[in-house]
């Protein structure tokens, strides 16, 4: 078993605004055309538009239909690595291959170390691991390490992949290990909410949920336009939890 390092206050990390968040699919094809010509190159895909088709995505991007009727909504749900504070996937690697940073907290996987066992998927309660078969080791998101420290980039631009180019500004990007920067001050605001915390492993990205909606009286609501909230975002919590849990 891998302990791990003990961690200074930075940690580097997403908020991703599930209210925005369209569907569009911008962040997961940015960060495939990213991370494919650089340091996690190749990202493999076989038979991509086949029945048994697999690939390497650290994004991907998945629609749910929450509620029924008036009440009802489709939240789309990014889904990559979350960059755990207790990560199991480090844990579990016997030939420390998946380590996390003590600077900044972002977990990945030395290559050169991995020995392709999947013990690290299994381990992860996210599903976040990605198996690249054409290299046979473990593949992840990295935040887009060699974009974010990298000087030769104008300040603005050293924000992962995704972040940079997510049409609807669903996705932010900075350190939550500051209760002062700006991801941490929206995750307050906002309810940012811990996918799956009963699983202890102190997840750095944060999912801020649904507003609720607020029905007018076409809808069924009340006259004066007040409205009633609906549980959508309560049902889409849930719901994402019972997912990840079976």
């Amino acid at each position: 078993m891998t302990s791990l390092p003990k961690q200074t206050g930075r940690r580097l990390g997403l908020v991703i605004d599930l209210d925005t968040c369209v569907g569009c699919h911008a962040c997961a094809v940015n960060c495939k055309e990213w991370n494919s010509g650089g340091v996690s190159a190749p990202m493999t895909d076989e038979d991509p538009y086949g029945g048994d088709a697999t690939g390497v995505w650290f994004n991907r991007v998945h629609a749910f239909e929450v509620g029924d009727g008036a009440t009802g909504r489709t939240v789309h749900f990014p889904r990559s690595c979350l960059h755990c504070e207790e990560p199991a996937c480090v844990t579990v690697c016997p030939t420390g291959a998946s380590y996390k940073r003590e600077a900044d907290g972002i977990v990945l996987v030395d290559e050169d170390l991995c020995i392709g066992c999947k013990l690290c998927s299994w381990a992860c309660p996210y599903g976040a691991r990605e198996y690249d078969f054409d290299a046979g080791v473990m593949k992840k998101c990295t935040l887009c390490i060699d974009r974010i420290y990298n000087a030769n980039l104008p300040e603005a631009d050293r924000v992962p992949a995704c972040v940079s180019t997510c049409p609807a500004n669903a996705r932010h990007f900075g350190d939550l290990g500051d209760p002062e920067s700006d991801v941490s001050r929206l995750a307050a605001a906002r309810g940012g909410y811990d996918l799956m915390p009963e699983m202890g492993m102190k997840p750095t990205n944060k999912y801020l949920p649904p507003r609720p909606r607020t029905l007018g009286a076409a809808d069924g609501g009340e006259a004066d336009g007040a409205g009633d909230a609906t549980t959508a975002e309560s049902g889409f919590l849930g719901f994402i939890d019972r997912l990840y849990s079976r």
